[in-house]
C-alpha cells in the first residue's frame, strides 16, 4: 500500500509540474504588453528573448521533480537527450522516417518546381535573415521540443510506462496551443470560428507531439523530434484538396503516393526507432 500510495505521489508531482511548466512556458510569451500582432517584429523578437530564458528554467523543473535514483542513474544531459552517443542515426533516420510519412505533400512539391527553389543559396540566404521564418522553423521547434519533450517527457517516464508517457506528454503541448485562440480573437475573428480552428490545432498537435515524445523516448535524443519538428512546420497539414487539381494519371498517382507514405511509415515506424540504433538504454531498456 505504501509502495502504490508514493508511486501515486510522483506521478501526481511529475504531471504537476509538467502542467506549471507548460503554464510558465505560455505565460513567457504574454509579459510583454505590446499592441502589435505576433507576426510583428517587435512581438518576434521579444518572444524569441522569453523561449531563451525559458531554456534555461525549463531543466530546473526536470532537475529538481526527478527522483533521486534517476540523477544518480543519468546526468542532467543525458535526461534532457544532449549527448554524443547515437547522435548520426538520431538525425538521419527519424527524419527519413517523417519524410516517408510526407511522401505525398513532397511529391507534390516536386510535380509544382519546389525542388528546384530548395536547391538555391538565395532561398536560404533570405530565409535566415526572415524573423517569421526563423521563428516558425527554428525557435519555435527548438524551444517546443527542449521544454515539451525534453524537460517533461523523462518527469512523466519516471512513473508512467513508455508508452503511457507517449500519450500523456503532448497533451500538454496540444493544451499549450491554445493561446494562440485568443490572438485569434484579437484580429478579428469571431468566438466559435476561433474555437473550432484551435480545437482543429489541439487534435493535430497532440497528434504530432505523441510522434515526437515517440521519438525521443526511443532514441534518447533530443535532436530527432527537433528535426521532425522543424520538418513538419515546414510542411504545413496537408493540402488534400491540390490532389484535385491535378488530372490523371498525376491524381491518381499522388493519390496512391499519400497512401503509400503512410503505410510505410506504419510498418517502418517501430524498427526504425530500434533504441539499440541510437545507444538508448535509459528511457525504453525493459521496454
Amino acid at each position: 500500500m505504501e509502495v502504490y500510495r508514493l508511486k501515486e505521489y510522483y506521478c501526481l508531482t511529475s504531471a504537476g509540474a509538467c502542467f506549471l511548466l507548460s503554464v510558465v512556458y505560455v505565460a513567457s510569451l504574454y509579459i510583454w504588453n505590446s499592441p502589435h500582432n505576433r507576426d510583428h517584429p517587435s512581438t518576434i523578437k521579444k518572444r524569441f528573448f522569453s523561449v531563451f530564458v525559458m531554456m534555461f528554467i525549463s531543466p530546473l523543473f526536470l532537475y529538481f521533480f526527478s527522483q533521486e535514483h534517476i540523477l544518480q542513474k543519468a546526468t542532467l544531459w543525458q535526461l534532457l537527450g544532449l549527448r554524443m552517443h547515437g547522435l548520426l542515426p538520431a538525425i538521419v533516420i527519424p527524419m527519413f522516417l517523417t519524410m516517408v510519412l510526407f511522401l505525398g505533400p513532397l511529391s507534390m512539391q516536386g510535380f509544382s518546381g519546389l525542388w528546384k527553389l530548395y536547391t538555391e543559396p538565395m532561398y536560404w540566404m533570405s530565409n535566415l535573415t526572415n524573423l517569421i521564418w526563423l521563428r516558425n522553423y527554428v525557435v519555435a521547434p527548438l524551444s517546443e521540443e527542449f521544454t515539451f519533450r525534453a524537460c517533461m517527457l523523462p518527469l512523466l517516464l519516471q512513473c508512467f510506462r513508455p508508452m503511457t508517457a507517449v500519450f500523456v506528454c503532448p497533451l500538454f503541448f496540444g493544451v499549450a496551443h491554445f493561446h494562440h485562440m485568443v490572438e485569434r480573437m484579437r484580429s478579428g475573428l469571431d468566438l466559435k470560428r476561433a474555437l473550432m480552428i484551435s480545437c482543429f490545432q489541439f487534435s493535430y498537435t497532440t497528434l504530432f507531439g505523441a510522434y515526437s515524445a515517440f521519438l525521443f523516448a526511443k532514441t534518447g535524443h533530443f535532436v530527432a523530434p527537433f528535426a521532425a519538428h522543424a520538418f513538419c512546420n515546414h510542411m504545413g497539414f496537408p493540402d488534400f484538396g491540390e490532389i484535385l487539381t491535378y488530372k490523371d494519371p498525376q491524381r491518381m498517382l499522388l493519390m496512391s503516393l499519400f497512401v503509400f507514405g503512410l503505410v510505410a511509415w506504419c510498418i517502418l515506424l517501430t524498427p526504425l526507432t530500434n533504441p539499440a540504433w541510437y545507444s538508448n538504454n535509459l528511457f525504453w531498456k525493459n521496454h
